[in-house]
């Protein structure tokens, strides 16, 4: 399978900055994973041309609407497409609703084909993977009548919208767990691409285990990937045995995790609660909740009253989130955690705010001052603390 960056381009920081939108309302993989979930039962991609969608029309409202969503991977990852079909699963419940999913489905022409196939007999369709965001526009293009949502893309069209979050206010929090949890300031992150949005959550971790522990230093190693247990297990244990006792990883398997726990170390993941691979070793880490978003679009399919926005979730409106804090951080940190999460659901905290000062020691943040979400979007540059290169 072809893997294809998740990635922020200056365009879609400069959209995010120009739209501003925060409303109500969490990858990329490749393999299935251990994940407790069963995968769900895929669709047929194929379908007849004879049955087009219903009109969608602006002010015409569809009351049974066919809904559709493609996968990256199996919801059974235990990670980024799990958090996808849990989101699927609150939107049926809640409207009443089966929709149809296809799984595994590569960021490729594939992905045009098979979406192509599903337009064909939906009324919307969910693709959930950054890679997608080309074909899906191709599609849209092609089929007018039918409403398109591309998750982390920021390509629109009159039908297609767009929708991600915030989550580095919860990798700062995930900061503030590890910092107060470190017997010796050295932290580790196993990253997957070098690309903002692993920028940004680095340097947002970094940010909140500095905020409670000044003299916490970050060690990164990149393993551009995804999914793939092994090579994040290796990375895992390389900086383990560079004296890292707490690790953060931003893949979509527990590798990172199972690995800390058996050095005698803590650990989180990403994506989702992944409590149960190491419980006595769970640090805690970013999650998203898809499920209200879901439910928000396609009721508003149901209305008559969807727009193309694009939607950038937060604390706020319940989209990001934190996972359970681990049973052995301390008991101080989880009050600093529920404290600073309160501020971000408020809107009182912006995890980028100066003095901000580059791994070289420049002031890339003026004291008083806050970047922007535009500005976050494009991150290039690592915050003091962080020991590691981003490869160009």
């Amino acid at each position: 399978m072809k893997k294809v960056k998740r990635s922020w381009s200056l365009s879609l920081a400069l959209l995010f900055g120009l739209t501003g939108v925060l409303s109500a309302c969490g990858g990329n993989n490749n393999n299935g994973s251990n994940g407790s979930a069963s995968p769900s039962e895929s669709a047929p991609a194929s379908s007849s041309a004879s049955e087009s969608p219903s009109a969608s029309a602006s002010g015409n409202g569809i009351a049974n609407p066919r809904v559709a969503f493609v996968y990256i991977g199996p919801p059974g990852d235990g990670g980024w497409t799990y958090q996808h079909d849990q989101g699927r699963l609150y939107m049926e419940k809640e409207l009443g609703i089966t929709a149809d999913t296809v799984e595994n489905v590569p960021e490729s022409a594939d992905a045009e084909r098979v979406i192509s196939e599903l337009a064909q007999n939906h009324d919307i369709i969910f693709t959930t993977s950054f890679g997608y965001m080309d074909y899906t526009l191709n599609v849209a293009q092609k089929f007018p009548n039918v409403k398109f949502e591309h998750a982390g893309g920021y390509k629109t069209a009159d039908n297609m919208a767009t929708y991600f979050g915030k989550n580095w206010e919860a990798s700062y929090l995930s900061g503030i767990a590890a910092g107060k949890t470190t017997k010796n300031n050295t932290l580790g992150y196993v990253a997957a691409f070098p690309i903002p949005e692993l920028i940004y959550n680095i340097n947002a971790f970094t940010l909140g285990a500095q905020s409670v522990n000044p003299d916490i230093k970050v060690n990164v190693v990149w393993t551009n990937t995804w999914f793939d247990p092994t090579t994040e297990r290796n990375a895992a244990v390389s900086l383990l045995d560079k004296g890292a006792d707490v690790l953060l990883a931003y893949q979509d398997s527990p590798a990172s995790l199972q690995a800390a726990a058996e050095k005698g170390a803590m650990a989180g993941g990403n994506d989702s609660d992944m409590t149960r691979y190491a419980p006595e070793a769970y640090l805690t880490n970013p999650v998203w909740n898809w499920g209200p978003y879901y439910v928000k679009k396609v009721k508003a399919l149901m209305d008559g009253t969807w727009t193309n926005e694009q939607y950038l979730g937060n604390f706020q409106d319940g989209m990001v989130d934190i996972a359970p804090i681990g049973e052995n951080v301390p008991a101080e940190a989880k009050t600093i955690i529920e404290e600073t999460k309160a501020k971000f659901v408020a809107s009182d905290m912006n995890v980028f705010t100066g003095p901000i000062y580059d791994q070289a020691g420049n002031e890339k943040v003026a004291s008083g001052q806050s970047l922007t979400d535009a500005e976050i979007l494009e991150m290039n540059w690592f915050v003091k603390g962080v020991e590691g290169t981003i490869p160009q």
